[in-house]
């Protein structure tokens, strides 16, 4: 194998200023501006190394699937780093025809009542420390890891799927219409 070939299968992320990470085994700790976070490199194949303002990530062989999963491993760490500088939010839209959708917040879960007249509300568990704010028809999320907030937004999305009838004619739901980073209030 060449060098060049040999460098295409690692890849280094600067870390920003404000982000300080630290290694204890396969896991990864961020601390930023917002907060906290940590990932678990425990299931994924590939080395870790920190050195000055840099993670440096070496896949373990060298095939085209472990660079794939060097590139999704380097999303990872700099998604963090990005979201504990701004936070991300995502918005959603709450759509109906004719039974007004409720959106309320209970702890650590979304209750979503009236959904297509039913009684007892459908109910969307909230991932990590992402902040849901039911605001009339929008919904907003915001927090600072984006595989959680992303998550989130997909587990409501899901208890609001219509089954069993026409999906072009029942377009009742709750979707995501904006993604963007920095934390909106």
């Amino acid at each position: 194998m060449s060098t060049k070939q040999i460098k295409e299968f690692q890849d280094e992320v600067a870390i920003p200023e404000g982000i300080t990470v630290t290694q204890k085994r396969r896991m990864l700790t961020f601390k930023g501006p917002l907060g906290k976070a940590h990932q678990s490199f425990r299931s994924i194949p590939v080395t870790l190394e920190i050195t000055e303002r840099k993670v440096i990530l070496k896949t373990i062989e060298r095939r085209k699937r472990d660079y794939a999963i060097l590139h999704a491993a380097r999303s990872l760490v700099r998604n963090l780093c990005e979201g504990l500088l701004d936070g991300y939010t995502i918005k959603m839209k709450v759509v109906f025809a004719h039974f007004p959708i409720t959106v309320k917040v209970e702890g650590r879960k979304v209750l979503i009542e009236n959904f297509q007249g039913e009684r007892a509300p459908r109910t969307a568990s909230i991932i990590g420390n992402t902040k849901v704010i039911p605001n009339g028809e929008d919904v907003l999320l915001t927090g600072e890891v984006w595989t959680d907030i992303t998550q989130t937004a997909a587990n409501i999305e899901l208890k609001t799927k219509v089954k069993n009838k026409d999906h072009r004619v029942f377009l009742d739901g709750i979707y995501v219409y904006e993604k963007k980073r920095g934390i909106e209030k």
